[in-house]
């Protein structure tokens, strides 16, 4: 049995979701016209701040909070007829994350390329 690396699992994934830079996140945003879903972990955020309007999802949490019985997805919290933007700190975690949703029946699915490092040089506001 070969044991697959996280790179492989990673560049597996960049093959079957949607990539986009932050400008056209921020476009999509500006729209309102997606969730922003931060998925790093709460140390993350508090050390570097985060998206203004993003829902923090812990990558942990992802497939339990976006499962469609899962309270947090039934009190409304997301819009599950807008696209699911994900971004991490690098964007390797939300490649992954990007293609579980893909994998439990979301459509309309993208990840930032580059993650919270490139939003931080773009047009989002960081609080």
């Amino acid at each position: 049995m070969r044991i697959k690396t996280a790179q492989t699992l990673v560049e597996e994934a960049l093959k079957e979701i949607k990539t986009i830079n932050t400008d056209e996140a921020f476009k999509i945003v500006e729209d309102n016209n997606c969730n922003l879903i931060d998925i790093r972990d709460v140390r993350e955020l508090e050390k570097e701040g985060r998206v203004e309007n993003s829902h923090h999802v812990p990558r942990g949490m992802l497939e339990f909070w976006l499962d469609p019985n899962s309270p947090y997805f039934q009190q409304g919290k997301l819009d599950r007829n807008k696209e699911m933007i994900l971004f991490c700190a690098g964007g390797m975690r939300s490649a992954l994350a990007a293609k579980s949703l893909k994998d439990m029946g979301f459509e309309k699915v993208s990840h930032i390329d580059g993650g919270f490092g490139a939003i931080k040089q773009s047009k989002f506001k960081i609080v």
